[in-house]
């Protein structure tokens, strides 16, 4: 059997009428439909054929006309042409301003494959030449990557170690979950889908009668087959709430007093703000009410049956893209510590399940093949959604995890695997950053916005085109990826493509070691077979495995407990924290000294939300959550994608009675606006929705019409705002968002988001 791997899992590959085709995998029990389309004509269209260099650039050389960025055609070029003047700009850059001022960009789900992961290769590449400014952390979890290590651990060792599915439905009695457990998240995982698993373990779970409450402002992010109560909850006001929950809890003397004393710091401190001895504030559940919107009764309620049962709380990934994100995730931990059932089967909480595939299997922690990347002997860096900032900002300061640090002055950015113009927010202003850097180049398969903004441009080829490994840790299947078709047009892999460019600069050995690139898959699986042996793990050769195309784990499967080991024994199995315990007041952060961040959790008002004055001008708080029918924006010009569309726009949802107040209808192509700017959507009109709320999905292909000042497809982030979570992290804000909705204020266009530009 054949296989082919993306995000979404793992795909058979057969002989259709008319080419190769693309089957679930069979032993999946809940596959994802989104990478079937992999090969579809409409995507094909989009692709990059030949390496493409923008004509002003090519013309007058770096730094020509950088507002034309998105607005000028391009022209082909031969692959040698192409890898020489990278390599010359390189070069350039370097000599004349340092390798500070190069930036490697490449941020997103670039590939399911391990070495053909563009982010190794570019990151590999550049420290080859001397190194690059970096990024840290990510747009998913910028707040909560940042702050989970000083009170618990890192989020990629909570996520490894979540509560196993069948644990819960054995031992659960109430799941809280704030934000939902969206299943269509979960159709993803990093380097690939085993088993589609999260509809099954919910629907297993209610079954075995577990209770389900989804606090949230929207009610179709949680099914589970089976009663769910919906608590509708205003945007940004989960801490308060959580606030209240843990002082009702504390009213009822049901908190856990002798957990608190021997697996957590700090909560005499916590203690006195949330009892209002520190402030003045007691922070009841009629003080929380005026700020999220439950009442109180309803709170207190809820209270008693989480003091009651055995109780997972599961907060979404959402709740820490938003202003002041940590606080929800730090207050999620603070209030399953006072229920003290951390560490216990079914009980404690999650962060989050249902964001991607991986979190609640009970699949084995193996190490996978990974690329080596070298050493980068460049120390500046950015916090991922703060690339404007550097862009515009060139030797500013900012403050990081308590550190201060200086934006460096970007000449060059390269980027590989990603796209800006989808995570990124208000838009806007990165396209008006996007001006600033001499030189922007990307190795593209489609094009993209980001694509149409670049300098040059060089084809790279998709996973249906190449050979690779995937393994995602925690997913139970070690898969041989085969090629598919042959490279569209002249497209290369990423390692090729840097070879070559590596061959001009004067550095292939260094880079490629001497291998090729099915060199370098048979030596990473030699090093990974011999690895995973020494955990008990046996693998056949390399050759076997490609024969076999696909390796079955789950026999090593062991149920998992999050934290049962640091509960049971918290001065053998101390958590990586300062204490070695569970911070709920935390010494380092009250340390830094950042307003917007204090040493223990804390209710502090979002910038924008529906307490706000801007309220009173943009009424409705605006959701840009991941989409059901792709990947980010991965996969947007597939016919599945367009098929979840409105008249060719990403739909956007709202309740009924703010349509009906607004005179607009289901099916209508409405403007959304605010200060930041304006995008057209299609109207979904759902009782989903709490009122005073929209949601809009993510991974609309960007297209701006300069002619009017509107973004034509639906892409939210023309409205999010650019904004840090907090001095702490540097979190991207996404979440925090006012908008209005009307009727188109232009005569409305067709989008051209799946264009591409015109060639010389």
């Amino acid at each position: 059997m054949r296989y082919t791997t993306a995000h979404w899992g793992i795909y058979e590959v057969g002989q259709g009428a008319k080419g190769p085709r693309l089957t679930p995998f069979r032993d999946d029990p809940d596959p994802s439909p989104i990478g079937l389309h992999q090969l579809a004509p409409e995507l094909m269209a989009t692709r990059v054929r030949r390496p493409a260099i923008r004509r002003s650039w090519l013309e007058d050389g770096p730094g020509a006309h950088p507002e034309r960025r998105g607005r000028e055609g391009f022209a082909e070029v031969s692959w040698d042409e192409a890898t020489r003047l990278v390599a010359a700009e390189i070069d350039r850059v370097r000599k004349a301003h340092g390798n500070e001022a190069i930036f490697g960009g490449s941020y997103g789900w670039a590939s399911a494959g391990r070495f053909h992961h563009a982010q190794s290769q570019i990151h590999r590449f550049l420290n080859t030449v001397g190194g690059y400014v970096a990024h840290r952390d990510s747009y998913s979890l910028g707040a909560a990557r940042v702050l989970m290590p000083h009170i618990v651990a890192s989020m990629d060792e909570l996520m490894k170690d979540h509560t196993s599915w069948p644990v819960l439905a054995d031992h659960c009695e109430l799941f809280v979950a704030f934000g939902g457990v969206p299943a269509k998240n979960a159709q993803i995982a990093a380097g690939g889908v085993g088993r589609h698993q999260v509809r099954a373990g919910l629907r297993a779970m209610a079954q075995a009668g577990v209770e389900f409450v989804n606090i949230s402002p929207v009610a179709d992010n949680l099914d589970t087959s089976g009663p769910v109560e919906w608590i509708p909850m205003r945007p940004g006001g989960d801490t308060a709430m959580m606030l209240g929950l843990a002082f009702a809890i504390h009213e009822a003397g049901a908190h856990d007093v002798a957990f608190l004393e021997r697996c957590c710091v700090g909560w005499p401190l916590f203690e006195a703000y949330l009892t209002g001895r520190s402030d003045g504030t007691p922070k009841t559940p009629e003080w929380a009410a005026a700020l999220c919107g439950v009442p109180a009764e309803r709170t207190r309620a809820l209270a008693a049956r989480m003091a009651s049962k055995r109780t997972m709380i599961n907060v979404a990934w959402a709740l820490q893209r938003a202003d002041h994100g940590e606080q929800p995730f730090w207050m999620t931990v603070t209030l399953a510590a006072m229920l003290g059932q951390i560490g216990l089967p079914g009980g404690g909480f999650g962060v989050c399940y249902g964001a991607e595939n991986t979190m609640g299997t009970p699949h084995a922690k193996l190490r996978g093949p990974s690329l080596p990347q070298g050493r980068n002997a460049v120390r500046a860096f950015i916090p991922v959604a703060r690339i404007a900032d550097m862009l515009l900002n060139p030797g500013a300061p900012f403050r990081y995890n308590g550190g201060d640090h200086v934006y460096p002055d970007i000449r060059l950015i390269y980027w590989a695997g990603g796209n800006p113009f989808h995570h990124h927010q208000d838009l806007a202003r990165l396209d008006k950053a996007w001006q600033k850097p001499e030189t922007i180049v990307v190795h593209e398969q489609f094009w993209t916005a980001a694509a149409h903004r670049a300098d040059i441009v060089l084809p790279a080829t998709t996973a249906m085109e190449r050979t690779d490994i995937s393994y995602a840790t925690l997913e139970g299947m070690l898969v041989a990826s085969t090629p598919v078709i042959e490279p569209v047009g002249e497209a290369l892999d990423d390692h090729e493509i840097f070879r070559r460019i590596a061959a001009h600069s004067g550095c292939e050995e260094a880079f490629t070691e001497g291998r090729s690139a099915d060199d370098w898959l048979r030596h990473l699986y030699d090093v990974m077979r011999r690895s995973w042996s020494a955990e008990g793990v046996e693998l056949p050769d390399f050759d076997a495995f490609l024969e076999a195309g696909a390796i079955d784990l789950s026999a090593h499967d062991t149920p998992r407990v999050m934290l049962s080991a640091f509960r049971a024994d918290p001065d053998a199995a101390p958590l990586p924290t300062p204490s070695g315990k569970i911070e709920i007041a935390s010494d380092t952060i009250a340390g830094f000294g950042i307003p917007d961040c204090p040493g223990h959790p804390v209710w502090l008002e979002p910038v924008e939300w529906a307490g706000a004055e801007a309220a009173s001008r943009y009424p409705l708080h605006m959701l840009s959550d991941q989409p059901a029918r792709r990947l980010h924006s991965q996969l947007d010009p597939s016919p599945y994608s367009l098929a979840g569309k409105v008249d060719g726009r990403e739909p956007i949802c709202m309740h009924p009675q703010d349509a009906a107040d607004r005179g607009l209808s289901d099916g209508a192509t409405v403007e959304v606006f605010n200060d930041r700017g304006r995008c057209l959507a299609g109207l979904r009109v759902s009782g989903d929705v709490m009122p005073g709320v929209v949601r809009l999905s993510t991974g609309a292909w960007y297209d701006y019409d300069a002619e009017t000042g509107v973004e034509r497809h639906g892409n939210p982030n023309a409205l999010t705002a650019d904004r840090p979570s907090s001095g702490l992290s540097q979190g991207c804000t996404a979440q925090s968002c006012l908008v209005e909705v009307r009727a188109p204020v232009d005569p409305v266009k067709a989008h051209r988001a799946f264009v591409p530009p015109a060639f010389a």
